[in-house]
């Protein structure tokens, strides 16, 4: 595992193959990056599935209201939610869309990311400065490239938890 050297500003996610380790960019997006600790601390994105895992693109999760696989669970819903709290301004920057990076999903409104992500599994640099980057994918980039593909995946792959490291 990679060194952790900012755990406030760390994310465990805890998928089928083993741990990821991904580091939050505060300094570029800051409201993105409080919102994923906030989710992260309530529990909000344990058990929720990836919804869109699209070969040679991303994987895209964090739809805490439908994507739940022990709770409301409803894969024809997936993606279309958020959490109960209000969508967030844009926080375009000039951090490329790499591989492995971390960057909010929305609507077709820029400031209507809320609680969704995705993670790159490519160079996407089309989505430079049209999406929040707001982390990196620093350990268990493997783990991520073995993610069920499917729009929706029959048999979607989940999220197991995420922790902020600091209260690991």
């Amino acid at each position: 595992m990679a060194e952790i050297k900012d755990p406030e500003n760390t994310i465990l996610m805890e998928l089928r193959d083993g741990t990821v380790v991904i580091e939050l960019l505060p300094d570029i997006a800051p409201k993105h990056v409080e919102r994923m600790k906030e989710l992260a601390r309530a529990g909000a994105y344990d058990n929720v599935v990836f919804h869109r895992v699209i070969e040679g693109f991303m994987a895209q999760t964090g739809d805490v209201a439908n994507g739940n696989a022990e709770k409301d669970f409803n894969l024809r819903r997936a993606g279309t939610g958020s959490s109960d709290l209000p969508d967030l301004p844009a926080e375009f920057s000039t951090v490329p869309h790499d591989r492995g990076t971390l960057g909010a999903a929305r609507s077709q409104n820029p400031n209507s990311a809320n609680s969704q992500f995705f993670i790159n599994f490519k160079d996407n640099h089309f989505l430079n400065r049209q999406y929040t980057v707001y982390g990196r994918v620093i350990s268990g980039m493997e783990h991520v490239d073995s993610i069920t593909r499917g729009e929706p995946p029959a048999n979607p792959d989940r999220m197991i938890s995420v922790k902020v490291a600091a209260d690991a």
